[in-house]
C-alpha cells in the first residue's frame, strides 16, 4: 500500500470534548505482570468500582483480544510485539473516545511497555506492575498453562521458557500474594486521577 496515498482526516469533536460529556478524563490504566498475578481479578474489581460511581469504561484483555482481533497470531517474539501494537491501538482509539481504558496484558519486555506508553500523553497512561512472585502465580494456575509450560506442552512461555522483565518506572507497583483484593483496590483508586 502506499502510504502516500492515505490522508488523517480532522474532525469537529474532539477527545476533549468527549470526555467533558463523559465528566471523566480519558485514561489507559495498563496492567502488566505474570500469567495468575492478578490482572483480571484486579481488572474486575477497578471496573465495577468504576462502573457503580458512574465512569465509563471498557475491559481489554490479552486472553480476549487473541480470540478475535489477534487471533491469527502466535506467541513468537514478533507476534506477542504485534498483539501488543493492536492492543494499544485499540486502547488510543478508545482513550480518544473519552473512556477509562483497562488493559490487562502481560506486556513482559521493557521495550514493549515503552512502545505503550509513548501511545499516550503523559496525563492519559498509568501503568500498574501486579509483582506477584512467579511461585505464587505457579501455585494458582489458574488455568493450567504453568503446569503445560513446565512439561514442555508450551513454548515461549513468560515467566518458565520466556523471560518478564520486571518494570521499573511504574506507577503503582501491587502484590497480590501479600494484599487482598480489597487493599490492592484502595491502593490503585488512591493513584487515579479521577
Amino acid at each position: 500500500m502506499n502510504k502516500s496515498n492515505l490522508f488523517e482526516q480532522s474532525f469537529k469533536i474532539t477527545k476533549s470534548d468527549r470526555a467533558s460529556k463523559k465528566q471523566q478524563p480519558p485514561l489507559c490504566i495498563w496492567f502488566t505482570g505474570l500469567s495468575g498475578s492478578g490482572k483480571s481479578t484486579l481488572i474486575n474489581a477497578l471496573e465495577i468500582y468504576l462502573h457503580k460511581n458512574n465512569f465509563h469504561t471498557y475491559v481489554l484483555d490479552g486472553d480476549n483480544l487473541r480470540n478475535g482481533l489477534c487471533k491469527d497470531l502466535g506467541f513468537s517474539s514478533e507476534d506477542r510485539d504485534e498483539n501488543i501494537r493492536r492492543a494499544c491501538e485499540v486502547s488510543k482509539l478508545m482513550v480518544d473516545a473519552g473512556l477509562i481504558v483497562l488493559a490487562g496484558f502481560i506486556s513482559p519486555s521493557l521495550k514493549q511497555r515503552t512502545k505503550i506508553r509513548s501511545f499516550f500523553q503523559n496525563n492519559e497512561y498509568i501503568e500498574i506492575y501486579v509483582s506477584t512472585p512467579l511461585k505464587i502465580c505457579e501455585q494458582r494456575d489458574t488455568k493450567g498453562l504453568y503446569r503445560k509450560a513446565r512439561a514442555g506442552e508450551i513454548k515461549n512461555f513468560t515467566g518458565i521458557s520466556s523471560d518478564y522483565e520486571a518494570p521499573k518506572n511504574s506507577e503503582i507497583k501491587i502484590d497480590t500474594s501479600i494484599n487482598s483484593v480489597n487493599k490492592c483496590l484502595e491502593e490503585i483508586i488512591s493513584h487515579l486521577p479521577l
